[in-house]
């Protein structure tokens, strides 16, 4: 049986309504809570003086009622005596503004007290229930970088950017030269003289505020890192390592693949919807996040907050409507998820989150959202093996941070958006119900037989051989727009025609850009065949999307912010000549087929409030199936 459970914080309630609450849980038909992330406090309430007391009553209550644990490390949220004893450890923004005590995740990735802190309270509660069987994994921290809490200009931070340069660069002539400081006077005597990215009059240096973001993934990780360490120094043996992932990948500044590369599993907090939305993401965003986790260690995760109640801190949003959230974690689980927990157990009545809503609300009364759980619990624990099974994709979507980051060093159109594009190129695969890998651009291509590369303004000549050679082979290859415009200091090659390193790979010349609300590449065919032009009367010279035999594979090169229904067109024809295996549906109809060593299942969605029919299947809005064939 999958693990399937909420996440449940007694500290929060009555002692006395515990045994009630535990009873409630397993009447869910669960086999796991995860406790613990933000109570650092309860188990140190002054400096050094350790309690682990309480849990250990909880512990021994959900072990009467064979419950198992996910336990969560509770550096997130620092206790009051910490920031009052040590101010240093909080973290400033951009305008040296210290970020007060109050919110969570308010530390400085780079205060060595606070590391000193944080350690001594990992390592006391691992070791403390290191023996305990009912633990059978930990959480690091709490969604990592969540809520800006990735960024810092604190004077720690700047020296330590300092350092860093100086060890990346160990010339402040190379540094210079990599940067091209001459352009406005900036060059540096020293690297102690270099400025982070405060705001000033205009904008800093595009190579700079690259590294900086090198520098802030290196901050956060690095500090990750040392609390996996010290958990896996001092857990027991059957003891697993993870931590939640957070939604919003493309806009944090740190490499979620970096991050968790030493855990067990990834575990993924999926909220569909959130404060202030009147709808949720699209289903093809909510799949693609799933995939995301799912590329982050190649291989299956968990979902440790599933939404089930509408969310929000301060404003409220939609409300999943019924047997809708149902239906997300039937597409979790279709994607690649094997084990659930449900955030939360019951609405809390105090502090910031009173409007996160649970799968119990304030009222305290078992109604429509718990019956709901209910019915998923029941339904899926009969699955195990074929959650567990891998999800072996034909189509590989690739992203590299440092191409995000020099994105959004300069955003060039006023309208542009990384995880748009993405999903501009993403979405018609998905809608042809073909499973996706979204992964890192280092990864081994050879298994997959089309490789789709959105916006990738950062190409070195490294990744343009591997993509020759994938295509040479037969493979197939997108791209859009900006392809091999930098390098890898953020700088545009001198006399290097676009697309730069894969000119030859696409068999194009970008003559000129333009960037209005969508953008677009003015193309000259070279060995590619033209197939949209456009039409105004000043540039129908021009292609818009091209289409390049290389080797013995295809390449396609998408000029500008197409349309759907030409994208439409482009992923059908690829999937049909690359004998891509793909299910047809109507309109917000998600198959997703999975496979274990004997048989095949399809996880059916209905992503719409209307009836909708597959093969003879009726679906009631909003209604999940798995079907055995």
């Amino acid at each position: 049986m999958p693990y399937l459970g909420v996440d449940y914080y007694p500290e929060h309630w009555p002692k006395e309504m515990m045994e009630e609450d535990i009873q409630g849980i397993k009447e869910l038909g669960e086999n796991i809570v995860r406790i613990g992330e933000f109570a650092w406090h309860l188990m140190e309430k002054k400096e050094g003086q350790f309690d682990f007391s309480f849990f250990d009553g909880v512990i021994q209550s959900l072990k009467n009622k064979g419950v198992d644990i996910m336990f969560g490390t509770p550096t997130a949220t620092f206790p009051a005596w910490l920031a009052s004893t040590y101010p240093s450890i909080l973290s400033e923004d951009e305008y040296g503004h210290k970020r007060a005590f109050g919110g969570r995740r308010q530390y400085c990735f780079n205060s060595e007290i606070y590391r000193k802190y944080s350690a001594r309270i990992t390592e006391e509660l691992v070791k403390h229930y290191s023996s305990e069987n009912s633990i059978i994994a930990w959480q690091v921290d709490n969604e990592f970088g969540h809520e800006g809490s990735d960024l810092c200009y604190c004077s720690n931070c700047h020296n330590k950017f300092q350092i860093y340069l100086s060890k990346k660069y160990e010339d402040i002539d190379h540094l210079n030269e990599s940067w091209g400081t001459i352009f406005w006077g900036q060059n540096y005597n020293d690297f102690s003289e270099i400025p982070i990215p405060t705001p000033t009059i205009t904008t800093h240096n595009p190579s700079l505020k690259l590294d900086w973001a090198r520098f802030r993934s290196a901050s956060l990780n690095s500090f990750a890192h040392e609390m996996t360490s010290i958990v896996k120094k001092h857990k027991g043996a059957e003891q697993q390592v993870t931590t939640n992932v957070s939604g919003g990948f493309f806009n944090k500044w740190f490499d979620h693949a970096e991050n968790v590369k030493p855990m067990d599993f990834v575990s993924y907090d999926n909220y569909p919807v959130w404060g202030g939305l009147e709808e949720p993401i699209p289903p093809a965003e909510i799949a693609m996040t799933l995939d995301f986790n799912r590329g982050l260690l190649d291989k299956n995760f968990w979902i440790v907050e599933e939404l089930m109640g509408a969310q929000g801190h301060d404003v409220i949003g939609y409300l999943p409507r019924p047997n809708q959230a149902k239906m997300w974690s039937y597409q979790a689980f279709a994607h690649g998820c094997t084990d659930m927990l449900y955030f939360r157990w019951r609405g809390m009545t105090k502090g910031a989150e009173q409007f996160c809503f649970g799968v119990v609300d304030h009222d305290n009364q078992y109604g429509r959202k718990y019956k709901e759980v209910q019915s998923l619990f029941h339904e899926m624990k009969d699955y195990e093996e074929v959650l567990q099974a891998p999800i072996e994709a034909e189509i590989a979507v690739i992203y590299d941070y440092d191409n995000v980051w020099s994105w959004r060093s300069q955003q060039q159109s006023k309208d542009f958006e990384f995880k748009d594009e993405l999903m501009r190129l993403y979405r018609p695969f998905y809608d042809l119900n073909t499973p996706i890998d979204v992964i890192p651009y280092d990864r081994e291509l050879s298994a997959y037989k089309v490789v789709v590369v959105p916006v990738m303004q950062i190409i070195d000549e490294q990744l343009a051989e591997k993509l020759e050679n994938f295509t040479k082979n037969g493979g197939t290859i997108v791209f859009s727009f900006r392809a091999g415009l930098k390098d890898k200091n953020n700088n545009i090659p001198f006399k290097e025609p676009l697309p730069g390193p894969v000119r030859i790979l696409t068999g194009i010349h970008v003559q000129e850009v333009e960037a209005l609300s969508a953008w677009r590449d003015l193309i000259t065919a070279e060995t590619a065949e033209v197939l949209f032009e456009y039409s105004d009367e000043f540039y129908s010279q021009y292609a818009a999307v091209t289409r390049n035999l290389f080797g013995n594979g295809k390449v396609y090169y998408i000029g500008g912010g197409l349309e759907d229904q030409a994208m439409n067109m482009i992923a059908k024809e690829i999937t049909v000549q690359q004998e891509v295996s793909i299910t047809e549906t109507e309109e917000c109809v998600e198959v997703y087929k999975r496979y274990t060593d004997q048989d095949e299942y399809s996880f059916i969605m209905n992503h719409s409030d209307q009836v909708k029919i597959f093969e003879g299947h009726s679906l009631q809005p909003y209604e999940s199936k798995i079907i055995k064939h």
